[in-house]
This record gives structure tokens, sequence and C-alpha cells, in this order.
């Protein structure tokens, strides 16, 4: 994780196990936007099946998954073993935080303020 750009924190990381990223934690706090606007990616190797409670049931595959929020995904990337996610998730990272990530094709309902930030902060206003 040390070549994660600065833009980004690990919010949780379980020894051998899930890890959290958080994209500018400081900008997209519950104050400023809604709680659900914080910018996140997930390494795991829960299921991907789209039921209530998957998540939990591990996979023989691991998963760097970006959100703009809980149920908008941006991109995901799958690898065979923990390791090769994580460096899958900062690859991810580097390319949100360049603004090579189109977050607003993702909202049939856009939510202007928190992706006029984003569009600051990633370059993409430019």
């Amino acid at each position: 994780m040390d070549a994660l750009p600065e833009s980004w924190t690990v919010w949780n990381e379980q020894p051998g196990g899930r890890v959290i990223l958080a994209y500018r934690p400081d900008v997209f706090d519950a104050d400023a936007f809604p709680a659900p606007c914080l910018p996140t990616i997930y390494v795991t190797n829960g299921s991907r099946a789209n039921r209530p409670g998957a998540g939990q049931y591990r996979t023989e595959q691991w998963h760097a998954t970006l959100f703009a929020e809980p149920e908008v995904e941006l991109a995901n990337e799958t690898r065979e073993d923990r390791d090769a996610a994580v460096d899958a998730a900062v690859e991810v990272a580097e390319r949100f935080a360049a603004g090579e990530v189109d977050y607003r094709a993702a909202y049939r309902h856009p939510r202007d303020g928190f992706l006029e930030e984003l569009d600051a902060l990633t370059g993409r206003d430019a």
C-alpha cells in the first residue's frame, strides 16, 4: 500500500483479509455530504452474487471494487489472490485520483454537489 495515492486512506485492514480504502474522508464527511458519499475501494474474497448477504461467503477469487457510494459500483478487478487484488486496488485508486474513472455515467439521478466536488478533486472539471 506504499504506492497508494495520498488522496486515498487505508480505512480498515484485516490481516490476510478484507481491506477498505477511502477517498478523501476529510472532504467527503457526513457533515458536508450525505453519509453514503464516500468513495471506497473494497478488497475482499466475498461472493459477488446479487443477493442479500452473499458477500459474507468466501470465494477463491479476490476483488478490488470501487464504489462511488454503497450501491454505485464504478469498477471491479478480479484477481487470484489477496496480494494481487491489493495491487489492483492501488491501480484503481490511481486511476480514480487522476480523473480516469467516469463516475458520472454510473448515475441516473446524479448528486450534483457530490459529483462537482469529485470533478474538482480529480481534475475532471478542467
